[in-house]
């Protein structure tokens, strides 16, 4: 049951894995909803499917790169035209390379690429997006909220992308932390900054690049995005607080889960003589 009322809801990164999943989760919720992404005929396919998915929902979405000021500026200019006001807006884009190699065999441009996709677009899109909810009625409590995605200290020591990655995502943690801190010391009670971990997810970007090995540990401890939508969506919602991680799975759960992976791994094995 929809117990918030329709809310203007935006997910970066919307045309595929977790964000098409958080899309038609707001959907079925009732919202409305607007998504970007950098491949236009990805992004058709995404509406698409979310239109067959959610017949009487109301979707938008426009070709957008996080990481290109003037870009992320007109995808503004869009969600305002399109949606009015935003309740929600999750900064889910985010790029972990091509490559899971050693820094130094990493080309400039992959570094430039992954950073400027998962910090500097986080950055910029949180800041285009606490300017637009300024001008959004005043509140003396959070009726608004802003969601990254970064690592947590023990996510950064877990995972196994390449450095830039996990040094981006570590950097996003810190800006929410230090926007939410911002905010409370400039007096603005009506926008939320929380920290989205939506744990371990199996996308394409999970499973670049890495071994065969890894590949069969990472398929026993994910995730399938609609499952973790349907944890999450709930929780996005409903939220209340100035500042809360929402999580789908604890730090705790994953190791167990990942455990659990391990020794099944082993007892799969073939004997040897």
């Amino acid at each position: 049951m929809n117990t918030t009322g329709q809310l203007g809801v935006v997910i970066t990164g919307g045309s595929a894995g977790l964000g098409l999943a958080l899309a038609a989760g707001f959907l079925e919720a009732g919202d409305r909803v607007a998504i970007c992404g950098r491949d236009a005929v990805r992004l058709a396919g995404a509406l698409d499917d979310l239109v067959l998915r959610v017949p009487s929902g109301e979707v938008h979405g426009m070709v957008c790169d996080v990481s290109r000021p003037s870009e992320l500026t007109g995808f503004l200019s869009f969600v305002r035209e399109r949606l009015g006001r935003v309740d929600r807006w999750i900064n889910n884009a985010g790029s972990a390379g091509t490559l899971q190699r050693p820094l130094w065999d990493l080309d400039s441009r992959e570094m430039l690429e992954v950073c400027s996709t998962n910090l500097a677009g986080s950055m910029m899109a949180s800041g285009e997006v606490v300017g637009l909810m300024l001008r959004q009625p005043p509140s003396l409590r959070p009726l608004y909220h802003l969601f990254n995605m970064g690592f947590s200290p023990a996510g950064a020591r877990f995972s196994r992308s390449s450095l830039p990655h996990r040094v981006s995502k570590t950097a996003v943690a810190s800006l929410t932390a230090f926007l939410s801190e911002e905010l409370l010391r400039n007096g603005v009670g009506s926008i939320g900054v929380h920290e989205l971990s939506p744990g371990l997810v199996r996308t394409e970007l999970l499973f670049r690049g890495v071994s065969p090995e890894t590949r069969r540990f990472l398929e026993h401890v994910a995730e399938d995005p609609e499952r973790v939508a349907k944890a999450l969506v709930p929780k996005i919602r409903r939220i209340s607080s100035r500042s809360r991680p929402v999580r789908h799975a604890s730090f705790p759960e994953i190791l167990f889960r990942s455990l659990k992976a391990v020794l099944v791994s082993r007892m799969a094995r073939p004997a040897t003589s």
